[in-house]
């Protein structure tokens, strides 16, 4: 019983704590608790892409993730994809968003890199060359598989994270990481509660996304209690924690692409 009471409260600490950490950086940043009218929010390019003209010889693919709109932003991030072929001037750009069609995987929803309503994107990966190449027809394959395009359920899942989940474990050349506060990137249905984490390589054992393990290649070793993930990156050390994603070592988009 003394045991219990000690890890329950070592939980509730570590998620005030990390809330704590979410809401100052949500503060300083100034976005993800303005209350800004979603119609007006900022949705113009952040600038890191690479000029798709410019390496039009080149296959590319990246993937990205923002505070999700307003409040939730301190709770979660909205990750997407961009690839292109070699020879193509311009990107593709999947994701899946809530509203506006009943098939909730959208292509080109927005520009590659575009501010998410307001929210700086992050870089998690980069591929390019010869790499990206080879992934891209199975990152549309991926795509096509998906097997919600019809269902959306913030918590948790399946969603946008579950959707970038997928990808990942059909692609495990991708190397994705989603961070712990991707809520959603866990979801499994109950009659298949085991299988591949979202880099495509471990082990994932997970009840709907609400109470789960994982041993994964990038994201080391990571806990889910009621979708709040806690863990720990052996490779790049850090914690993995819910609201806040990760504390620690930063890990670059182009760490895992060797």
């Amino acid at each position: 019983m003394f045991l219990l009471k000690v890890i329950t409260l070592s939980f509730l600490c570590m998620l005030l704590l990390s809330f704590a950490q979410s809401y100052v950086k949500a503060t300083h940043s100034g976005v993800a608790i303005t209350g800004k009218d979603w119609a007006t929010a900022r949705r113009d390019s952040a600038g890191m892409a690479p000029d798709a003209q410019k390496f039009v010889d080149t296959a590319i693919v990246q993937v990205y993730v923002a505070p999700t709109f307003g409040w939730r932003g301190l709770f979660a991030v909205h990750p997407w994809i961009i690839y292109k072929r070699a020879g193509e001037d311009h990107f593709n750009r999947y994701e899946v968003v809530s509203w506006g069609s009943r098939n909730v995987i959208r292509h080109n929803y927005a520009l590659p890199d575009g501010y998410w309503f307001g929210a700086k994107p992050r870089l998690l990966l980069d591929h390019r060359g010869a790499a990206a190449a080879a992934m891209i027809p199975r990152i549309e394959a991926a795509i096509k598989s998906y097997p919600w395009p019809h269902s959306y359920r913030v918590w948790p899942g399946p969603n946008s994270n579950t959707f970038l989940a997928h990808i990942g474990r059909e692609v495990p050349e991708l190397k994705l990481d989603l961070p712990a506060n991707a809520i959603g990137k866990d979801f499994r249905p109950l009659s298949n509660p085991v299988g591949l984490p979202a880099s495509g390589k471990g082990v994932q054992i997970s009840l709907l996304g609400v109470l789960g393990l994982t041993l994964g290649a990038e994201e080391g070793l990571e806990f889910n209690v009621l979708a709040f993930n806690f863990g720990i990156d052996f490779r790049h050390p850090a914690l993995r924690l819910p609201f806040t994603g990760r504390l620690g070592m930063s890990k670059t988009a182009t760490d895992n692409n060797g």
